[in-house]
């Protein structure tokens, strides 16, 4: 599960650590995002592989379709199982060829713990500290009804190692190298599916810990949500 993240550096850090080289992005945005508490239904920029090339835009998180089984209605999910979307028919106007990037510096996810009416928040980062990147499926432009505008999700896979302790979800979080790949014009539907599957960053590569029950409110912002309260 992601249901709120955090962006706080420039896009050109982003990218930087995403394309050392500059070979997809010439410049980017160097003012701070400064973004600690990302909810659903808010724009963010996100980047999107195009056929000539990656693009960076802000898009709405949360991906609305009007769906008619088992009975008529619309949703809006914000996260998509990686189990699923390759074979579910719900994703198929997005997978493979609307992938995406979410850039991030972690993620929050929240813990029952005994004798506490509210559930604990842990933020979770690489213990290197440095950008991440969430797999993710996005539609840029408005689709052909009202009821398709643009949105984007981020590809979720089962948790492991210590990590269950805190959700059994997890966005599936890629290297540079492997972002890089995700976002080939080239890339193959197997090969996708392998890389969101079977090659996001493990668990060990991750740190976790408690921080102020403030970020539940999506009002509260600022970098203290992310300092440790142990």
């Amino acid at each position: 599960m992601c249901g709120r993240f955090v962006m706080f550096r420039s896009l050109d850090e982003y990218v930087q650590e995403l394309d050392p080289q500059r070979d997809l992005f010439t410049s980017a945005d160097t003012t701070p995002v400064e973004r600690y508490n990302i909810a659903p239904s808010t724009d963010v920029p996100i980047i999107h592989a195009e056929p000539d090339g990656p693009q960076i835009s802000p898009v709405h998180w949360g991906w609305k379709r009007e769906v008619s089984w088992p009975k008529p209605k619309v949703v809006q999910p914000i996260n998509a199982r990686i189990e699923t979307i390759a074979k579910g028919r719900f994703y198929k106007d997005l997978f493979p060829d609307h992938r995406a990037l979410v850039m991030a510096d972690g993620w929050y996810e929240w813990v029952k713990e005994p004798g506490d009416e509210k559930k604990q928040p842990f933020f979770i980062r690489l213990k290197s500290h440095k950008p991440m990147f969430f797999v993710g499926l996005a539609q840029v432009e408005p689709g052909m009804s009202p009821d398709e505008p643009p949105g984007f999700l981020i590809i979720t896979a089962d948790a492991d190692g210590g990590m269950v302790d805190v959700h059994d979800r997890r966005p599936v979080v890629l290297s540079p190298v492997l972002a890089r790949e995700w976002l080939s014009p080239d890339l193959t539907k197997d090969r996708a599916k392998e890389i969101a599957r079977d090659l996001g960053q493990p668990s060990e590569d991750f740190e976790w810990y408690p921080v102020s029950k403030d970020v539940g409110n999506v009002k509260n912002k600022g970098a203290y949500l992310i300092k440790s309260i142990t």
